[in-house]
């Protein structure tokens, strides 16, 4: 069952055009990137999935239809934007949002003591929210679009002002929704941050389509001639290899055309070089952008 499915959307503001012509399709229980640079129209896609702005042009669906005030209830969204009440204590706050939602108070109280002692903000449950900083603030608003237990889960920047364990803390906690059949929409710009997560992915630039797909397939596309490996030993001088890169505790193996992976694995075997790692290098996300957005202006420029 497609959870979300959205069709050729646009959307302007006065003579900027946010969204140029937005295709994509959310499976149920996946987790989905929706990708690319800051002001490439992914909060505005958002929005317009939402029924905050009404598109100029094209179609959604979302969870099986348009949208309703009882399937707002079915969602969780965290905004870019932090919407948190600032001047009351945080469980006020946050125990009042979920109530929105649909919970009673208790309910919402009995959820949030979990998920303000797993994410270290139950010393902090008193305080008013402007008193705590952007990194405490930034989990509360994670928090406030799960409590009520959403069927789909939208998240708009999840990793701003998180350092490396919060961040590790909130991808642990999108799989374990993944796991419960929750589906997961997640939008950065931090590509790198959603490439362990997403199956698919749609990386989009100045308001429109640029890759959509499985993350993997996509990779192997647009796989350079090179290959990875790990080892102890020098390497020796090859003609089938062009250049040798370090890439930390990795050896990146750039090939001369028309060498195959295989062929340098079968000279390094006859070599005697001991390798404990040998794959096909894959390309990550921001290579691969940098790679589509640098060939799409050498397009526009021969037109």
């Amino acid at each position: 069952m497609k959870q979300v499915q959205v069709a050729h959307i646009a959307k302007s503001f006065g003579n900027v055009e946010a969204v140029r012509d937005v295709t994509f399709e959310v499976d149920k229980g996946e987790i989905f990137g929706l990708l690319g640079p800051n002001g490439a129209g992914k909060t505005t896609t958002i929005r317009v999935m939402l029924d905050i702005f009404k598109p100029d042009a094209g179609t959604v669906s979302i969870l099986g239809g348009p949208m309703s005030e009882e399937k707002k209830d079915l969602i969780g969204y965290m905004p870019e934007e932090r919407g948190l009440y600032q001047d009351i204590p945080l469980e006020r706050c946050l125990v009042y949002l979920a109530t929105l939602k649909g919970l009673s108070a208790n309910d919402a109280r009995r959820r949030l003591g979990d998920y303000l002692d797993r994410f270290d903000l139950l010393p902090h449950k008193n305080k008013k929210v402007k008193e705590l900083s952007k990194g405490m603030q930034q989990k509360a608003q994670i928090i406030a679009a799960i409590l009520h237990d959403p069927e789909l889960v939208i998240i708009d920047e999840p990793f701003t002002s998180l350092d490396p364990i919060n961040t590790q803390l909130v991808k642990e906690l999108m799989g374990e929704l993944h796991d419960k059949g929750v589906t997961i929409i997640m939008s950065t710009h931090q590509m790198h941050q959603v490439e362990e997560l997403s199956d698919r992915i749609l990386l989009i630039n100045e308001g429109k389509n640029v890759l959509y797909g499985n993350l993997n397939s996509i990779r192997r596309d647009y796989a350079g001639h090179a290959v990875m490996i790990k080892t102890n030993e020098t390497i020796p001088d090859i003609p089938s290899i062009e250049s040798i890169v370090q890439h930390n505790s990795a050896t990146k193996l750039i090939l001369t055309e028309g060498t195959s992976p295989q062929d340098v694995l079968g000279a390094l075997v006859a070599e005697d070089i001991t390798l404990d790692k040998f794959e096909i290098a894959l390309p990550t996300l921001d290579e691969i952008f940098i790679k589509v957005v640098k060939e799409g202006s050498e397009e526009n420029n021969k037109m």
